[in-house]
């Protein structure tokens, strides 16, 4: 893993999470049944399940728990994946897509039910989501999504320019839709309580600590990490974003882009009675989509997309667009100053859905969150961890794919520029 990535503590995350439960670098040689690398929301839940039905579960963390995407999301808590339900019905047939449809329903239900299944020290709002329709086209897509998601039986609603208007605060969307299941919460608290409730569960977790090796013999994979082994039947990689080398090719089925984001200094009271009132979350539909919320402290986070390279943390100007976003969008705070900017990797794949790989006996690899991980990424593990357990297909929601690298990655950034370019100009502004 670089030594580059941006680090976590100028984050509005990590200056208001709840502290991690204490944990050590492996050092020495243990044995499990199965053994996870990566501490975020998805190794984290897979282990967190699998310990629930009696499984010795490791965890291996480079890093710290939450240190990539899963403590730098924007906390939103989105049902379903990029596609919607009719699309996923033609892509799939009426029995596999209508099982990744109920899939994809419940993302945001597991998050909040493990949240107070386990009583998670977690700040979170469940208000629902609002996409805003920038254009007439996405005014067609709201109206398409509520009819989608109304025969799902989800309680979805049309909005009209005025009721958007006064549920967001801003005149600058044509309409939008609203989906009741999905919400908000701070991310880095939620990963957190997840770690604090696997190791409660028996779970053992071991942070600083990379994997630099692993092999597999006599039906037993070893993982090799500075300090000590691990030996188990079965192994998980749930590194998404942050995928380094160590399985061949893995790295190169997914484009890590950036989101940055930005929070306000706390919004005073006049503000924050305008902005979300309600306390919805909210993005749009625009390709390069805006995201932002109201945060438990009352400030103002704003995310979206941004350069491909690692920023540095002293050049601020990497985070400007974003604050003239908030300008346009709401004038009145445009004066109102920022407190925290920070960047985290989203992986996303060729295709834009989750993928499971077993490249190997004994080997499952999540990857894929395409900036909907806080829900997906939770319920994926609970997937994970029936089907390592049940060894049945139907437990997963997609189907093992062999691992497919993006053609010419090497030139990947310079399509990503192309496509970025094409779309802000496609867009237009806010």
């Amino acid at each position: 893993m670089s030594e580059n990535y941006f680090p976590l503590e100028p984050s509005l995350w990590a200056a208001t999470a709840v502290p991690p439960p204490a944990t050590t670098p492996l050092d020495g040689s243990i044995q499990a049944d199965v053994v996870v690398v990566g501490a975020g929301f998805c190794g984290l839940s897979t282990a967190l399940h699998l310990a629930e039905r009696g499984v010795r579960v490791v965890v291996l963390e480079a890093r710290q728990i939450g240190f990539g995407g899963s403590g730098r999301n924007g906390g939103q808590v989105i049902p379903g994946i990029k596609y919607d339900p009719s699309e996923m019905l033609a892509m799939f047939g009426p029995e596999k897509g209508q099982k990744l449809v109920d899939f994809a329903a419940g993302t945001a239900d597991t998050v909040f039910d493990l949240i107070a299944r386990h009583n998670m020290n977690v700040p979170l709002s469940r208000q629902g989501w609002i996409q805003g329709a920038h254009n007439a086209d996405a005014v067609k897509l709201a109206e398409r999504r509520v009819r989608d998601w109304q025969k799902q039986g989800v309680a979805a609603k049309l909005l009209d320019r005025a009721e958007v208007s006064r549920l967001i605060g801003t005149d600058k969307y044509l309409g939008g839709w609203v989906d009741p299941r999905g919400g908000g919460v701070q991310p880095l608290s939620y990963v957190r309580e997840l770690a604090r409730v696997a190791q409660a569960a028996g779970v053992v977790i071991h942070t600083d600590t990379p994997v630099t090796a692993m092999a597999q013999q006599g039906g037993k994979w070893t993982l090799t990490t500075p300090r000590g082994q691990v030996s188990a039947e079965r192994v998980v990689l749930a590194t998404n974003g942050y995928t380094d080398d160590l399985w061949p090719q893995l790295r190169k089925t997914i484009i890590a882009a950036n989101s940055f984001q930005v929070a306000t200094k706390p919004l005073p009271e006049s503000l924050r009675k305008r902005i979300l009132p309600e306390g919805h979350v909210t993005s749009d539909a625009r390709n390069l989509l805006l995201y932002y919320r109201i945060d438990h402290t009352g400030r103002l986070m704003m995310g979206g997309r941004g350069t491909f390279n690692e920023p540095d943390p002293a050049q601020t100007d990497n985070w400007s667009h974003l604050e003239r976003v908030i300008g346009k969008l709401f004038p009145d705070a445009a004066g109102i100053g920022f407190d925290y900017r920070w960047c985290g990797h989203v992986a996303v794949t060729r295709d834009y859905l989750p993928h499971l790989h077993e490249p190997a006996p004994g080997l499952l690899i999540d990857i894929g969150c395409q900036g909907r991980g806080v829900g997906l990424q939770t319920r994926m593990g609970q997937a994970m961890a029936n089907y390592l357990v049940s060894r049945k297909a139907e437990d997963l929601p997609v189907s093992p794919t062999p691992i497919k690298p993006f053609p010419f990655f090497g030139l990947r950034r310079f399509y990503v520029g192309a496509v970025v370019a094409y779309y802000r100009m496609t867009d237009g502004g806010v």
